[in-house]
């Protein structure tokens, strides 16, 4: 393969990532906008930007152009995105290792992440005072703060001395929240996203995409609390583990939420309203997603690539 005919296949890779980024970006605003003001329950709003995460890692209107092209009339290209493409192929290889290096950095910093979270797990865990909470395994272990550790096979642990500060009834409080992190296999969902944020580092909404999710998992779990009449319960319980002598509640990424969480705890809850705003809100978003997909496929089925 020529130097020319390698150059016009990167330049058509480019310019369909460059679409598709184009109207995945444009779904994250509307996503942004709709969680911000539609006044849903929390969960729904985590689920919006899950499926805003998956939209941005995976470039499905650029996959279906083949498929869906025949059926698109008036497919036309994108100009400036086909330029871009251009020049990114002509400077493949220094772009190509800068995203690369970017890419091993990130990749280092999740491994040892996990890596440090096993290494905990096994050296401080006192398997003879397990016990089940609605079938998730509960163990007291040498951590900081409460916590659901493992991806597939997920256990909630407890700091030690959290039985003796805690009442019964905060204890069971902060057990729903983790337990509800646990069944919804929120570990997993976080590392598809992290290893998406791997590959997209340099794109910042795929970061605030990561803050979002990490808000709305923690509002949500917040809300089955609250569902099960135990809201004062957790409030209680936060305001111990806070001013607890031994460790915050919190690690770095979720105390910057506590003020949100407590205020959200406190203010009264949507109620029946709920049920509507979060049809309306999956509706909306639903809509926007798709348009985005076929705008994609529209831009993309030609094919395009701008020559100079």
């Amino acid at each position: 393969m020529g130097e020319g005919a390698m150059i016009e296949h990167i330049a058509r890779f480019v310019y369909y990532l460059g679409v598709h980024f184009l109207y995945a970006s444009l779904v994250w605003f509307v996503a942004l906008g709709l969680t911000t003001l539609v006044r849903a329950s929390a969960t729904a709003k985590y689920w919006i930007w899950v499926a805003t995460s998956l939209n941005l890692v995976v470039p499905v209107g650029a996959l279906l152009d083949k498929a869906l092209a025949t059926h698109i009339s008036g497919a036309r290209p994108l100009t400036f995105v086909g330029a871009f493409g251009l020049t990114v192929a002509e400077n493949v290889a220094a772009i190509g290792a800068v995203w690369l290096f970017g890419v091993s950095l990130m990749l280092t910093r999740l491994g040892l992440r996990l890596r440090a979270e096993r290494r905990l797990l096994r050296r401080h865990s006192l398997d003879d005072r397990a016990f089940l909470a609605e079938g998730v395994p509960v163990e007291f272990a040498g951590n900081q703060v409460p916590a659901v550790n493992g991806v597939l096979r997920s256990r909630i642990c407890l700091p030690e001395g959290i039985d003796q500060l805690l009442t019964e009834s905060e204890l069971n409080a902060v057990l729903l929240h983790e337990v509800t992190h646990a069944k919804r296999r929120d570990n997993l969902i976080r590392l598809v996203h992290e290893v998406g944020l791997c590959l997209l580092w340099f794109h910042p909404l795929m970061w605030i995409a990561g803050s979002r999710l990490t808000l709305y998992r923690e509002f949500s779990c917040d809300e089955r609390v609250i569902e099960r009449a135990q809201g004062p319960d957790l409030i209680s319980a936060l305001a111990k583990l806070t001013s607890w002598d031994t460790a915050p509640l919190l690690q770095a990424s979720a105390s910057s939420f506590m003020s949100r969480r407590l205020a959200r705890l406190h203010a009264p809850q949507p109620g029946g309203t709920a049920i509507v705003a979060n049809a309306l809100l999956a509706a909306l978003f639903s809509v926007t997603a798709a348009a985005g997909v076929y705008a994609t496929v529209t831009h993309t089925a030609c094919c395009f690539i701008l020559k100079k």
